[in-house]
Protein backbone atom coordinates (compact mmCIF):
# COMPACT_ATOMS: atom_id res chain seq x y z
CA UNK A 1 0.00 0.00 0.00
CA UNK A 2 0.97 3.47 -0.71
CA UNK A 3 1.55 5.40 2.28
CA UNK A 4 0.05 8.74 2.40
CA UNK A 5 1.25 12.16 3.68
CA UNK A 6 -1.61 14.99 4.41
CA UNK A 7 -0.40 18.67 5.18
CA UNK A 8 -2.92 20.58 6.84
CA UNK A 9 -1.66 24.02 7.75
CA UNK A 10 -3.85 24.40 10.90
CA UNK A 11 -4.45 21.92 13.73
CA UNK A 12 -8.35 22.59 13.28
CA UNK A 13 -8.10 21.55 10.05
CA UNK A 14 -6.08 18.32 10.89
CA UNK A 15 -8.33 17.34 13.39
CA UNK A 16 -10.76 16.42 11.15
CA UNK A 17 -8.96 13.88 10.02
CA UNK A 18 -7.37 12.64 13.48
CA UNK A 19 -9.06 14.60 16.80
CA UNK A 20 -5.63 13.52 18.73
CA UNK A 21 -3.31 15.74 17.17
CA UNK A 22 0.53 15.02 17.92
CA UNK A 23 3.38 17.61 18.24
CA UNK A 24 2.75 19.44 15.28
CA UNK A 25 6.65 20.25 14.83
CA UNK A 26 6.77 16.60 13.56
CA UNK A 27 4.67 14.53 10.93
CA UNK A 28 3.16 11.67 13.18
CA UNK A 29 1.46 8.56 11.83
CA UNK A 30 -2.96 7.52 11.85
CA UNK A 31 -3.40 4.09 12.69
CA UNK A 32 -3.55 3.16 8.64
CA UNK A 33 -0.02 4.21 8.92
CA UNK A 34 -0.78 7.13 7.32
CA UNK A 35 1.17 10.52 7.95
CA UNK A 36 -0.21 13.87 8.94
CA UNK A 37 2.02 17.00 9.29
CA UNK A 38 0.54 20.38 10.52
CA UNK A 39 2.18 22.73 9.36
CA UNK A 40 1.14 26.42 9.79
CA UNK A 41 0.23 29.00 7.32
CA UNK A 42 2.30 29.75 4.07
CA UNK A 43 4.11 28.30 1.46
CA UNK A 44 7.78 27.93 3.71
CA UNK A 45 6.18 25.93 6.26
CA UNK A 46 4.28 23.74 4.11
CA UNK A 47 7.18 22.76 1.92
CA UNK A 48 9.18 21.86 5.16
CA UNK A 49 5.83 19.48 6.10
CA UNK A 50 6.05 17.79 2.71
CA UNK A 51 9.48 16.81 2.98
CA UNK A 52 9.35 16.17 6.33
CA UNK A 53 6.24 13.26 5.48
CA UNK A 54 8.20 12.45 2.57
CA UNK A 55 11.53 11.87 4.86
CA UNK A 56 9.30 9.71 7.35
CA UNK A 57 8.17 7.95 4.64
CA UNK A 58 5.62 9.16 2.29
CA UNK A 59 4.91 8.27 -1.37
CA UNK A 60 1.89 10.50 -2.19
CA UNK A 61 1.32 13.69 -0.57
CA UNK A 62 -1.97 15.44 0.28
CA UNK A 63 -3.05 19.37 0.99
CA UNK A 64 -5.68 19.24 3.41
CA UNK A 65 -7.76 22.24 4.70
CA UNK A 66 -9.81 25.38 4.26
CA UNK A 67 -9.53 28.31 1.35
CA UNK A 68 -10.97 31.52 0.51
CA UNK A 69 -13.97 31.48 -2.21
CA UNK A 70 -13.35 33.86 -5.06
CA UNK A 71 -15.78 32.49 -7.29
CA UNK A 72 -18.69 34.60 -5.95
CA UNK A 73 -21.00 31.86 -6.56
CA UNK A 74 -19.08 29.44 -3.99
CA UNK A 75 -20.67 29.04 -0.67
CA UNK A 76 -19.19 28.09 3.09
CA UNK A 77 -18.95 24.99 3.13
CA UNK A 78 -18.67 23.64 -0.56
CA UNK A 79 -16.22 20.86 -1.17
CA UNK A 80 -13.20 22.26 -4.05
CA UNK A 81 -11.37 19.58 -5.52
CA UNK A 82 -8.73 21.46 -7.74
CA UNK A 83 -7.67 19.91 -11.16
CA UNK A 84 -4.89 22.82 -11.27
CA UNK A 85 -2.78 24.48 -9.00
CA UNK A 86 -1.41 27.80 -9.82
CA UNK A 87 0.38 30.56 -8.41
CA UNK A 88 1.50 34.40 -9.24
CA UNK A 89 4.47 33.32 -10.64
CA UNK A 90 2.86 31.19 -13.14
CA UNK A 91 3.63 27.69 -11.90
CA UNK A 92 0.86 25.36 -12.72
CA UNK A 93 0.21 21.58 -11.32
CA UNK A 94 -2.09 18.66 -12.25
CA UNK A 95 -3.58 17.11 -9.27
CA UNK A 96 -3.86 13.63 -9.79
CA UNK A 97 -7.13 12.77 -12.39
CA UNK A 98 -7.65 9.49 -10.57
CA UNK A 99 -7.55 10.43 -7.25
CA UNK A 100 -9.54 13.11 -7.86
CA UNK A 101 -12.32 11.68 -9.48
CA UNK A 102 -12.81 8.72 -6.97
CA UNK A 103 -13.26 11.26 -4.18
CA UNK A 104 -15.57 13.32 -6.42
CA UNK A 105 -17.25 10.30 -6.79
CA UNK A 106 -17.73 8.92 -3.06
CA UNK A 107 -18.73 12.89 -1.99
CA UNK A 108 -21.46 12.83 -4.80
CA UNK A 109 -24.31 13.48 -2.82
CA UNK A 110 -22.71 16.35 -0.74
CA UNK A 111 -23.47 19.57 -2.28
CA UNK A 112 -22.30 22.07 -2.98
CA UNK A 113 -19.04 19.99 -4.75
CA UNK A 114 -17.08 21.65 -7.41
CA UNK A 115 -13.55 22.00 -9.24
CA UNK A 116 -11.68 23.80 -11.29
CA UNK A 117 -8.15 25.99 -10.61
CA UNK A 118 -7.10 26.95 -6.73
CA UNK A 119 -4.95 29.98 -6.57
CA UNK A 120 -2.13 29.64 -4.47
CA UNK A 121 -0.94 32.67 -2.90
CA UNK A 122 2.09 34.00 -1.21
CA UNK A 123 0.16 36.47 0.94
CA UNK A 124 -2.72 36.00 2.54
CA UNK A 125 -5.91 37.67 0.13
CA UNK A 126 -7.93 39.15 2.72
CA UNK A 127 -10.13 41.79 1.09
CA UNK A 128 -12.81 41.42 -0.98
CA UNK A 129 -12.05 43.90 -3.60
CA UNK A 130 -8.83 41.82 -4.04
CA UNK A 131 -10.32 38.60 -3.95
CA UNK A 132 -12.70 40.53 -7.18
CA UNK A 133 -9.81 40.88 -8.65
CA UNK A 134 -8.08 38.02 -8.77
CA UNK A 135 -10.78 36.02 -9.72
CA UNK A 136 -10.66 38.17 -12.49
CA UNK A 137 -7.02 38.02 -13.40
CA UNK A 138 -6.22 34.34 -12.75
CA UNK A 139 -10.05 32.45 -13.12
CA UNK A 140 -9.19 30.96 -10.32
CA UNK A 141 -12.40 29.85 -7.93
CA UNK A 142 -10.49 29.55 -4.70
CA UNK A 143 -6.94 30.65 -2.63
CA UNK A 144 -4.97 28.93 -0.29
CA UNK A 145 -1.21 30.24 0.62
CA UNK A 146 0.09 25.89 1.36
CA UNK A 147 -1.05 24.26 -1.53
CA UNK A 148 1.46 24.91 -4.66
CA UNK A 149 4.05 24.29 -2.13
CA UNK A 150 3.15 20.55 -1.29
CA UNK A 151 2.60 20.46 -5.14
CA UNK A 152 5.98 21.60 -5.63
CA UNK A 153 7.20 18.24 -3.58
CA UNK A 154 5.39 15.97 -4.69
CA UNK A 155 6.74 16.70 -8.30
CA UNK A 156 10.16 17.21 -7.62
CA UNK A 157 10.18 13.41 -6.16
CA UNK A 158 7.47 12.08 -9.03
CA UNK A 159 4.72 11.19 -6.76
CA UNK A 160 1.15 11.31 -6.45
CA UNK A 161 -0.43 14.49 -5.42
CA UNK A 162 -4.17 15.28 -4.47
CA UNK A 163 -5.47 19.07 -2.85
CA UNK A 164 -8.93 18.66 -1.44
CA UNK A 165 -10.03 22.34 0.33
CA UNK A 166 -13.31 23.89 1.69
CA UNK A 167 -14.53 27.48 1.16
CA UNK A 168 -14.90 29.26 4.61
CA UNK A 169 -14.61 32.45 4.12
CA UNK A 170 -16.71 33.69 0.79
CA UNK A 171 -15.77 35.99 -1.79
CA UNK A 172 -17.74 38.57 0.07
CA UNK A 173 -16.13 37.79 3.02
CA UNK A 174 -13.57 40.09 4.12
CA UNK A 175 -11.03 37.86 6.10
CA UNK A 176 -10.30 39.05 9.34
CA UNK A 177 -6.31 39.96 9.72
CA UNK A 178 -6.79 39.16 13.78
CA UNK A 179 -7.40 35.43 12.88
CA UNK A 180 -4.52 35.30 10.18
CA UNK A 181 -2.26 37.14 12.91
CA UNK A 182 -3.05 34.93 15.49
CA UNK A 183 -3.26 31.20 13.70
CA UNK A 184 -0.08 31.57 11.47
CA UNK A 185 1.66 28.34 13.72
CA UNK A 186 -0.80 26.48 13.19
CA UNK A 187 -3.18 27.02 15.90
CA UNK A 188 -5.29 29.63 17.02
CA UNK A 189 -3.71 31.47 20.12
CA UNK A 190 -5.88 33.63 21.77
CA UNK A 191 -3.59 35.69 23.75
CA UNK A 192 -2.18 37.02 19.93
CA UNK A 193 -6.02 37.15 18.75
CA UNK A 194 -6.98 39.49 22.19
CA UNK A 195 -3.95 41.45 21.04
CA UNK A 196 -4.62 41.74 17.13
CA UNK A 197 -8.67 42.76 18.29
CA UNK A 198 -7.16 45.46 20.29
CA UNK A 199 -5.86 47.08 17.79
CA UNK A 200 -8.29 46.57 15.61
CA UNK A 201 -11.75 46.25 17.40
CA UNK A 202 -13.82 46.43 13.98
CA UNK A 203 -12.62 42.90 13.16
CA UNK A 204 -14.87 41.46 16.31
CA UNK A 205 -17.55 41.59 13.22
CA UNK A 206 -16.10 39.87 11.00
CA UNK A 207 -14.84 37.41 13.25
CA UNK A 208 -18.01 35.88 14.51
CA UNK A 209 -19.38 35.83 10.90
CA UNK A 210 -16.26 33.88 10.18
CA UNK A 211 -16.92 31.21 13.35
CA UNK A 212 -20.73 30.84 11.72
CA UNK A 213 -18.84 30.30 8.08
CA UNK A 214 -16.45 27.91 10.07
CA UNK A 215 -19.08 25.25 12.03
CA UNK A 216 -20.22 25.03 8.53
CA UNK A 217 -16.73 24.44 6.89
CA UNK A 218 -15.89 21.87 9.77
CA UNK A 219 -18.92 19.28 8.70
CA UNK A 220 -17.50 19.38 5.16
CA UNK A 221 -13.86 18.36 6.67
CA UNK A 222 -14.91 15.69 7.93
CA UNK A 223 -16.97 14.62 4.99
CA UNK A 224 -13.86 14.33 2.81
CA UNK A 225 -11.88 12.64 5.87
CA UNK A 226 -15.05 9.94 6.12
CA UNK A 227 -14.96 8.73 2.45
CA UNK A 228 -10.84 7.16 3.75
CA UNK A 229 -10.03 8.36 0.17
CA UNK A 230 -7.73 10.71 1.34
CA UNK A 231 -5.49 7.61 2.65
CA UNK A 232 -5.90 5.69 -0.60
CA UNK A 233 -3.83 7.35 -3.53
CA UNK A 234 -4.93 4.09 -5.95
CA UNK A 235 -8.40 2.15 -6.47
CA UNK A 236 -8.31 -0.92 -4.73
Amino acid sequence: MIRVGIVAALAAEARAINRKIGDPRIPFALSDGTLLAVSGIGDAAATNAALALIEAGAKALVSFGLAGGLDPSLAAGTIFLPVEIISSHTAVFQTSQDWRERLGTALAAHQPLMSGKLLSSATAITAVGDKAAAFLQTGASAVDMESIAVAQIAAQYGLPFLTARVIVDTAKDALPSAVMSASAAGGLQIGRLIGALARSPADIIGIFRLAQRYRIASRSLRAIADTGLLRRPVAR
